[in-house]
């Protein structure tokens, strides 16, 4: 009798915990880069009422065990790593990665989160950042830490690119060491030094766009002169298990045990996607699946519910036997 009692508990709690990802997967319909989340169960410890019996005399065949389950459980609540549709947003720092592949951001103290969320900025020193102020990484000039000391090539047909770009043989811990702050500087100096101010035979960018595989190429001008630099190219990473990682809060994700060390490479590589600029990735949740899992877990939760309901019922009619 308390064993229905127990399975109903079980589920009610199984089923609560479902409809709670459903509910978020549901809020975050809108939200850039979300991954839906699903929950799976998995029935508890059965308690064996009577073994297996091989075959018996007078040509009697075998008897199956006997089990009674004791409720059901969580068994997993993964997410789900694939891709939203590309929204169109008309504006130049917006980006979208087609395929897999993660964007890399790194705060203040130097911990590293991955994003599928490329809406992007820059502050007034030029940095690309997110919208909580973490700054995007990827590969720059003779892989340079500060901005101010870095000298952009010129891109033409006798300039080769200076980026310090991921090689074969590297380590994935060396790779990763590669990815530095982006910067897009406002001034350069005929040979792509930066300048901090304007002045004369100063270049002053007009504008800048990114390709498919992350490369930042600016237009600088000074007077009637018109110059063309590399600027950097965004740096994306790779799982093996993409959906081992950890959610992180605003759009982030750090690396887990199980979703294996990232490793660092560019756009276009296989596993890193395309970057699309202008566009933005949605959330993959679809409501109409959100919805009919709504339906069917209230359903459920109800049964539950009744069943507990019954078996206190049952107990009651029990007990007043004793009348």
């Amino acid at each position: 009798m308390l064993r229905s009692l127990y399975s109903g508990v079980s589920g009610m709690r199984s089923f609560q915990t479902k409809m709670d990802v459903i509910s978020n997967n549901i809020a975050n319909v809108n939200t850039t880069g979300f991954k839906s989340g699903r929950v799976k169960f998995q029935d508890m410890l059965s308690q064996t009422v009577a073994n297996a019996q091989g075959p018996i005399e007078y040509g009697l065949g075998e008897i199956n065990p006997q089990h009674i389950g004791l409720g059901v459980k969580v068994g997993y609540i993964d997410t789900i790593m694939t891709g939203g549709p590309l929204q169109p947003t008309n504006r130049n720092l917006d980006f979208a990665i087609e395929g897999e592949g993660f964007f890399t951001l790194q705060d203040g103290g130097g911990t590293k989160y991955y994003t599928r969320d490329g809406a992007f900025y820059t502050d007034y020193e030029g940095n690309l950042v997110n919208a909580s102020g973490l700054k995007v990484l990827g590969y720059v000039p003779d892989g340079e830490e500060d901005p101010i000391s870095r000298t952009y090539s010129e891109l033409g047909p006798d300039e080769d690119s200076n980026l310090e770009l991921p090689e074969e043989g590297e380590d994935a811990m060396e790779k990763l060491e590669k990815l530095k702050f982006l910067n897009i500087p406002l001034y350069l100096d005929e040979g792509g030094g930066v300048v901090e101010e304007s002045g004369d035979d100063v270049y002053e960018l007009q504008e800048f766009s990114i390709d498919g595989t992350g490369k930042i190429v600016g237009v600088y001008s000074s007077g009637t002169d018109s110059k063309t630099f590399l600027l950097g190219q965004i740096g994306m990473v790779k799982f093996n298990n993409p959906s081992g990682l950890e959610k992180a809060g605003n759009n982030n994700y750090t690396n887990s045990t199980n979703s294996g060390a990232p490793e660092a490479g560019i756009a276009g590589g296989k596993g890193y996607g395309y970057i699309r600029q202008s566009f933005l990735e949605m959330s993959n949740v679809d409501l109409a699946n959100e919805f009919t899992e709504m339906i069917v877990t209230s359903r459920a939760y109800q049964a539950n519910s009744r069943s507990i309901t019954t078996s206190d019922e049952m107990l009651q009619e029990l007990i007043n036997l004793k009348r």
